[in-house]
């Protein structure tokens, strides 16, 4: 063998080296986690969460998704909290992610919380996070909040004559727990807050809707999944919002993006893409061996203004050119 190509061979066994030992240490590098999802894949919110948690962590890690389905059958959940702990146990994660208030208190609680070593990090919290004992050795996370005060406030530039609000949620630990933060923020609010409900049918929702009518300039619905019809059957929130509106008589308005389509005027919108992809930055970090103690429980800052342009003709409301500029137009969705 020649010196040329001896030393040709010498190169082709380094670099196959360096790229073997690059390999290796990309896969050290990919980790396991686990996300525990309150709710079914099919709600828009768990779908946003998703999103946002993959557009951190999918490039460097194997991400394994458990569903509680809790909105659709409550009671079925601390079975699916059970096997969701399985399958921890089964995958031995190096994080976990853990989405909403019922899966904090039927997984995160009696089986993460103070017993394992793993990184565990909430999203998409309503409650205080005092109620779970939150921040905690190895859990802490980002807490879901509306956007009351400036949602009302593009109300009112839609609609001046805007004095007072209610509140219609799901009779749902979200719902509840959204509401408690109003009383707590009212002093900060444009208009009056006058009282809230929760319907666990959709006949209770349009009888509410009536009575609210009278009290009330504008409805302010945070979430309205989980009603449902006389035979006990859940019905899709664009049914519900149809005909809480058509009740109503008068502009609905939340802080959610998808529901605004179903027939609502406007709001200034959180994101699940927003507390998918913190979770996902505060896991990664702490996966990489930041301690939780300096990842502090946070919260959703973001917020996107969205009107609904098929539901602003209907009330005959025609806006200044300042109120649409930078704003998202929607139409209701058929």
């Amino acid at each position: 063998m020649t010196t040329k190509n001896l030393g040709t061979v010498i190169i082709g066994l380094v670099l196959i080296f360096f790229v073997t030992a690059v390999a290796t240490a990309a896969d050290r590098e990919r980790y396991n986690v686990l996300v525990v999802m309150s709710y079914a894949p099919d709600y828009q919110f768990v779908q946003e969460i998703q999103e946002g948690i993959e557009s951190v962590l999918s490039h460097n890690s194997r991400i394994e998704y458990v569903y509680l389905d809790t909105r659709n059958n409550f009671a079925g959940g601390p079975q699916k909290a059970k096997m969701a702990y399985e399958l921890y146990l089964k995958l031995a994660p190096d994080g976990v992610i853990v989405a909403d208030d019922n899966a904090q208190s039927m997984f995160t609680l009696p089986y993460l919380k103070g017993r394992v070593e793993t990184p565990v990090i909430f999203c998409g919290v309503n409650s205080d996070p005092e109620k779970y004992g939150y921040p905690a050795a190895n859990v802490t996370g980002v807490l879901e909040r509306h956007h009351v005060s400036q949602t009302l406030a593009l109300a009112k530039q839609l609609l001046p004559t805007i004095r007072t609000f209610s509140v219609m949620g799901s009779d749902s630990l979200s719902a509840r727990s959204s509401v408690e933060h109003f009383h707590k923020e009212e002093h900060t609010f444009p208009a009056k807050f006058v009282g809230a409900s929760f319907p666990g049918t959709l006949a209770e929702a349009k009888k509410m809707a009536r009575q609210m009518r009278s009290t009330s300039d504008v409805l302010y619905m945070p979430t309205i999944r989980g009603v449902r019809d006389d035979a006990g059957n859940a019905l899709v929130e664009k049914e519900v919002v149809a005909a809480v509106a058509q009740a109503y008589g008068k502009p609905i308005i939340s802080g959610n993006n998808y529901s605004i389509p179903y027939g609502m005027l406007c709001g200034v919108v959180k994101t699940g893409q927003e507390q998918g992809s913190l979770a996902a930055e505060m896991l990664l970090k702490a996966m990489q061996g930041t301690p939780l103690s300096e990842l502090p429980v946070t919260r959703n800052r973001k917020g996107k203004s969205v009107i609904n342009v098929t539901v602003m003709k209907a009330f005959g409301i025609k806006p200044k050119p300042i109120v649409l500029r930078g704003t998202e137009l929607v139409r209701t969705e058929p």
